[in-house]
């Protein structure tokens, strides 16, 4: 059994002196900031100027450049897009990495596929929130927290798991419960849930069916509702109380229909396509091809995401979001 860490296993003090600098202000770097300045850590914001640099000085931060804040850091927080964590680091940071220092991040990706090679007398830590930012941060306002995961990589002063519980209490993460685990763990799980079943798997079957109805001859709208819209209110069921919980306020026809044709759809086929997407994870073949279309100023990503804006699907859930909109 993997053991649960809730706020009594956590010490805010190691921080204390401490300075934190977070390295990007976007979705995360911004959450995690504001949470931990409101816990009364000491954070300072590492950015190049941009609107994310702004709204850092809007919020009531110190923003200096990345390097400059690497130099002052005793945690050095990388909270950047995947694809500019090594190019940043081997530029801006890797200069400033000196014994006493820690780098942290919430995901492993750069440090698991070695875009990343911290020296040997840093501290190397991982604090991940499990949730999009700005669910963690609504929730930390509320009083409460989301859950997360800590992982230590190199614990060469002795402290490291203790600086990384104290960020993830800082962040509200321990009100929830924080598992610890691998850099490795982390990394191969993020990646395969949001490639086979949160992102890559749920939107190609949303499309799939949507496709199917509208090619048949029903009304984009009504495709729309039915395999896109009506998701929401599923997965809300599902986080409240499980799948059980969700079978139990939905029809007994749709539940059936869950039990006897579901299988046709993921058949045995699915899970041997998943396990193979999972040896291109753990093999690192995924992440070659992707830092090197990231390398590249991403062509075959922008031309994607472009499709998929003009897709009747996308047009079509315009005009339904719109409906739900207060007017006046």
């Amino acid at each position: 059994m993997v053991k649960i860490l809730h706020d009594s296993d956590a010490d805010l003090s190691v921080l204390n002196g401490k300075t934190v600098a977070v390295i990007g202000y976007g979705n995360q770097g911004s959450a995690q900031a504001l949470c931990m300045r409101d816990s009364g850590v000491h954070v300072i914001i590492g950015s190049i100027k941009d609107k994310s640099y702004d709204k850092a000085i809007a919020d009531g931060f110190e923003v200096v450049s990345i390097s400059d804040a690497a130099q002052r850091a005793d945690v050095i927080h990388m909270l950047l897009p995947d694809e500019f964590h090594g190019p940043v680091y081997k530029v801006d940071i890797e200069k400033h990495m000196k014994k006493g220092k820690v780098l942290s991040c919430s995901h492993g990706f750069n440090i698991v596929y070695k875009q990343i090679i911290p020296p040997a007398e840093v501290d190397v830590i991982m604090v991940a929130p499990k949730s999009p930012a700005s669910e963690e941060r609504k929730a930390f306002l509320a009083g409460f927290g989301v859950p997360g995961l800590i992982a230590i990589k190199q614990n060469v002063s002795g402290n490291a798991q203790k600086i990384a519980l104290a960020m993830a209490k800082a962040c509200g993460l321990t009100r929830a419960g924080v598992l610890e685990c691998t850099f490795e763990q982390e990394t191969y799980e993020d990646l395969f849930g949001e490639q086979n079943v949160l992102c890559g798997g749920c939107v190609d079957l949303m499309i799939a069916g949507f496709e199917v109805l509208v090619e048949a001859g029903y009304p984009p709208e009504m495709a729309y509702f039915e395999c896109v819209h009506e998701l929401k209110l599923i997965v809300d069921l599902v986080y409240e109380g499980g799948i059980q919980k969700m079978n139990s306020v939905i029809s007994n026809t749709a539940e059936w229909g869950e039990y006897t044709n579901g299988p046709t759809i993921i058949t045995p086929e699915v899970k041997e396509r998943m396990r193979a997407s999972l040896k291109q994870i753990e093999n690192g073949e995924f992440a070659r091809k992707w830092i090197e279309e990231s390398k590249n100023g991403a062509p075959n990503l922008l031309a994607k995401r472009k499709a998929l804006g003009d897709h009747i699907l996308e047009v079509t859930g315009k005009k339904i979001r719109d409906m739900f909109e207060h007017k006046g």
